[in-house]
């Protein structure tokens, strides 16, 4: 079985896309939220995941972009990304935010071998909104793992890719589809093959300037179009 792991595509269809030429043929996906927030594209991200959730195993939870936009909270962003958010409300159909509201904040996963998966969008000790980075003490990760019953965590909001192993157990972040900050701007994502049982890591380039152009004419921060071209 082959799994594929994506997270934080922020609206942006084009890397949507990209990524979904190359794992269209994966057996389940899993996305870990932020559907949502910054770029441009909203409604057409939101429209092709709900028609996709129709045709075929995919899940997917809330992020906390997801939540700002869908129930209109949006204290606590720097911004831009506050500004981004409001465009967001005022911009998308009402079918599509009440999609956001209806996505559970965490949802759990079988694959064909039994292991289980929690796919939560920041952490089970804060959902939405704790970033659990690569470079943190073992200990964090030990800890968050004892509030996590099944085998492995599934998360994102960092968007930095991350595969954390303790005592079997696996944490694993697939890095963020729309917008990468690790330096690299090509979109990223993860596939797990339950056969072998390796965790590997992918980027595929996509039509930056487009995503880029989009935003700016939407008349959304400039920031937020530039960062994309260097994957902070």
């Amino acid at each position: 079985m082959l799994i594929a792991l994506i997270s934080d595509i922020h609206s942006n269809l084009e890397a949507l896309q990209a990524v979904w030429e190359k794992i269209r043929g994966a057996d389940a996906v899993l996305c870990m939220g932020d559907i949502v927030g910054y770029g441009a594209s909203p409604n057409e991200v939101v429209e092709f995941v709900r028609k996709e959730m129709e045709r075929r195993t995919f899940l997917c939870v809330r992020g906390n972009h997801d939540n700002a936009i869908a129930f209109g909270v949006d204290w606590g962003f720097n911004p831009y990304a506050r500004q981004a958010l409001r465009w967001h409300q005022r911009v998308m159909s009402v079918e599509n935010l009440e999609f956001l509201r209806r996505l559970p904040v965490r949802q759990i996963f079988a694959d064909d071998t039994g292991r289980r998966y929690l796919l939560i969008h920041g952490s089970p000790r804060a959902p939405l909104d704790e970033y659990l980075f690569p470079w943190l003490p073992e200990g964090e990760f030990r800890n968050v793992l004892s509030y996590v019953r099944q085998d492995d965590l599934l998360l994102g909001h960092t968007h930095v890719p991350m595969l954390k192993v303790v005592e079997g157990r696996r944490i694993i972040n697939p890095g963020s589809v729309g917008q990468p900050r690790d330096g690299d701007w090509r979109a990223s994502y993860a596939l797990i093959d339950t056969e072998t049982g390796d965790v590997t890591f992918h980027r595929v380039e996509y039509n930056v300037e487009e995503s880029a152009r989009k935003i700016i004419e939407a008349g959304l921060p400039k920031f937020l179009a530039d960062r994309l071209f260097e994957g902070l």
